[in-house]
């Protein structure tokens, strides 16, 4: 499929964002009602809150839905964040998605609206957008909204308190250099410092996209994700940067096969289990490790989190953030009811509870004063404060461009890789797009 100039905005509010059964099968597309008459509807849901309080509470959403609109039926599927990719993509090659799935934005979004894959809210969800502000926009294509953001924050470093103070760290690092010290004093006292799922691809790429922030101007940020052109130099600085740190052996025994999130021996179980003191990943995390703990409470009291550091000589703007959010979407094909149900998972209520479970950093501007705990409520500061956020690279050129890229840096995190080849292998994969 061919993907030419694919929306690569997020709106954060002020910040301005860089880029900015007896039942039918809705989703098989059968005559299915609204489940306002005589006719049963089933509605099917996938989302990636597979443990703890998270699964329960969107089990209780689904049962409150079904007992508030009488002949619909969800049902439920909690899966694993990478099997659920993993399956999405499959299901939309085959069209046979869920009803009702996570949307990522960008370039992903564009692709799936030029496949007639997912269903136009722009009318059916005016009052519900309108709540929403500004964040719906990364969910826009061509002036129409394809779902609702229930969920946008940034990256940063999530660390373990307890393990700093034992090797003395008293300062969060606020440059690469700081970074580096940090990691030289955990492991003199025998902490692995980094935790990162480069087994998973993403997490790793992570930290290129970070160094391409801090590397960048944001001329050459927007002439990258507009245009796709990475002629400046600032590119190949960015893989020199990631060289610098992989060199620097920061990151835990057998990173290169860790998995993301998936157990405890994952990047993110890792850090859970109090076996690394630092891993780079987004505003999920906290209900991530609480997933991954036998008492289900993560790091508890010793979670800390600090913005990804500045890079010396950079000519990107250090408060700038990398980030990204979910929107729950329905498929083309999906009943009516599906538009009342991600609305519902959109109410003010139910922001509120999704604030209160530290699941997320909500989107309905009422709900972000319900973020509990003070490490969220840091990262939300820096969302909202940052001159502007820019959508995980990824997702912006959407999954041609963004895979080829990711396998090119992962072959650095492998020593098979060089900071021009990830260049060289983003500008042949867009040369395919155009």
């Amino acid at each position: 499929m061919k993907r030419t100039a694919a929306l690569r905005a997020v709106a954060l509010g002020a910040a301005v964002a860089m880029i900015a059964t007896a039942c039918s099968s809705g989703s098989a597309g059968d005559d299915a009602t609204d489940g306002s008459g005589d006719e049963n509807v089933t509605l099917t849901w996938w989302h990636n809150s597979n443990t703890g309080a998270g699964k329960d509470y969107y089990d209780e959403l689904a049962d409150k839905f079904e007992s508030d609109h009488p002949g619909v039926t969800i049902e439920v599927s909690a899966l694993q964040h990478e099997d659920m990719l993993t399956k999405l993509d499959a299901a939309f090659q085959t069209n046979s998605a869920p009803d009702i799935y996570m949307e990522r934005g960008g370039g992903e979004l564009k692709s799936h609206v030029e496949a007639g894959l997912t269903k136009d809210i722009t009318e059916s969800a005016a009052d519900t957008i309108s709540a929403i502000g500004g964040s719906v926009d990364g969910w826009t294509v061509d002036g129409r909204v394809y779902s609702l953001p229930f969920s946008i924050g940034v990256v940063g470093f999530w660390y373990n308190k307890a393990m700093f103070a034992q090797a003395g760290i008293t300062e969060n690092p606020k440059t690469m250099d700081e970074l580096y010290a940090a990691v030289d004093k955990l492991k003199a006292v025998g902490i692995e410092p980094i935790s990162v799922g480069a087994g998973d691809g993403w997490p790793a790429a992570h930290y290129w996209y970070y160094f391409g922030l801090r590397q960048c101007s944001k001329d050459a940020l927007e002439a990258a994700t507009q245009k796709f052109e990475f002629t400046d130099d600032c590119w190949v600085r960015a893989g020199e940067s990631l060289e610098e740190l992989i060199s620097k052996q920061p990151f835990n025994t057998g990173f290169e096969a860790t998995e993301a999130q998936g157990t405890p021996e994952s990047a993110s179980g890792l850090l859970a289990n109090r076996k690394v003191a630092m891993e780079l990943a987004g505003h999920w995390e906290p209900g991530v490790m609480q997933g991954l703990t036998e008492d289900e409470q993560g790091l508890g009291e010793d979670t800390g989190w600090f913005p990804f550091p500045e890079v010396s000589g950079g000519e990107g703007d250090p408060a700038a953030q990398l980030g990204g959010g979910d929107a729950w979407a329905c498929s083309e094909k999906s009943p009516d009811v599906c538009v009342d149900f991600i609305e519902f998972l959109l109410a003010s209520d139910q922001q509120k509870r999704f604030a209160e479970l530290d699941m997320g950093l909500p989107t309905l501007p009422s709900a972000t004063a319900f973020v509990a705990a003070p490490e969220l409520a840091q990262l939300l500061s820096f969302r909202n404060e940052a001159p502007y956020v820019q959508l995980y690279f990824d997702t912006a050129f959407g999954e041609n461009i963004g895979g080829a890229m990711n396998d090119a840096i992962v072959s650095v995190f492998n020593s098979n890789g060089t900071s021009q080849g990830i260049v060289d292998a983003i500008t042949s994969a867009a040369a395919l797009e155009q």
